[in-house]
């Protein structure tokens, strides 16, 4: 006798009832089987579809299995819903699986039938829940305990690891990094969320993120043209400008960044912004140098001759950064002093 057994795989970060027209018309045309109590079953037997729980007899299934086959108004087959435990092998449940291979009068035939699967970016809602389980009653005693001053090396750690990886191209660090950066961001938003007064959610942080990104690349998500991606940077640094309500090209730029990219941040603003503001000019007695290599090792030599003395290079570079900076802002209210 036949019986063909229709495996009726779903999403479990979606909602149980949320399937396929195909898996509607499956459940509705067939006995329906399930291992024991699930979400799914739940969800078909609310739309008035019977759902039989074999338990975890794996004879008592296959009876079953075999008298929903031999009814003919069936049409020989069967449904199975596949629980999110529900292991398969090669497309037969786990309960099943040994049973079939060993009974030669049935013969069966497997059918996967996807009712709903994952969307893009599904696995970030079990990042959520995970995390919720972490900080909640019963979860990791070290995680409920941290706060957002106890995380903040991490975050500054997680995305140093995450740019290691990408220095020396090894894709495979780089995933890995990249969900320890994505910890702190889950980390960060679930703290905040117990605040009862002003907190926030993680989906308040992916909604914010989207409707930034919606809002500067209106190009693409309304009727702006650009010329090309030079365009795209210039449109990008306007709508945020706006957005902020920034009086200086400098200002929003991270303090706490390592001097050397403040001071570089700093020069490529001012030099997008086209303030007339010169940097600090070379000694005489120190030649420009022409290649990174040059560059490099000149200034290793002045952290260096600096060490010497007992200076400190980062902070050196750091209060010549705020000067440059100082210097920049007095020059953009000169000039707008100038339009008024």
């Amino acid at each position: 006798m036949a019986v063909r057994l229709v495996v009726l795989v779903t999403s479990p970060r979606l909602p149980a009832g949320l399937l396929t027209a195909d898996a509607w018309d499956a459940v509705r045309s067939h006995p329906v089987f399930v291992a024991g109590p699930t979400p799914l079953a739940d969800a078909v037997r609310a739309a008035g579809v019977p759902v039989v729980e074999v338990g975890d007899d794996p004879e008592s299934a296959l009876t079953q299995l075999r008298a929903a086959a031999a009814a003919p108004e069936t049409g020989e087959a069967a449904v199975w819903l596949a629980g999110p435990t529900d292991t398969a092998d090669h497309g037969v449940p786990a309960l099943l699986a040994a049973q079939l291979a060993t009974d030669p009068t049935l013969d069966y035939q497997v059918e996967i039938l996807y009712g709903s699967w994952d969307p893009p970016g599904a696995r970030l809602l079990d990042v959520a829940s995970v995390m919720d389980r972490l900080r909640s009653p019963g979860g990791c005693p070290w995680d409920a305990e941290q706060t957002h001053d106890s995380l903040r090396p991490y975050l500054l750690e997680e995305a140093y690891e995450a740019y290691d990886a990408l220095l020396d191209g090894d894709l495979d660090a780089l995933r890995e990094e990249l969900g320890d950066v994505l910890l702190q961001v889950a980390f960060h938003a679930r703290v905040a969320s117990e605040d009862p007064d002003e907190g926030f959610d993680i989906d308040d942080v992916a909604g914010d993120l989207v409707a930034k990104l919606v809002r500067r690349h209106p190009h693409v998500f309304a009727d702006r043209t650009v010329t090309g991606a030079d365009e795209v940077h210039t449109n990008w640094e306007a709508i945020k400008k706006a957005e902020k309500k920034r009086d200086s090209a400098l200002d929003g730029v991270a303090q706490s960044q390592p001097a050397l990219s403040l001071a570089a941040k700093y020069l490529s603003r001012t030099r997008r912004a086209g303030v007339a503001v010169s940097p600090p000019a070379l000694p005489p007695s120190l030649v420009a140098p022409t290649s990174e290599h040059e560059l490099g090792a000149l200034l290793f030599a002045l952290v260096a001759a600096g060490d010497a003395q007992g200076l400190d290079a980062e902070a050196a570079l750091r209060a010549a950064a705020r000067r440059f900076a100082d210097d920049v802002r007095s020059a953009e209210a000169r000039t707008s002093a100038s339009r008024d």
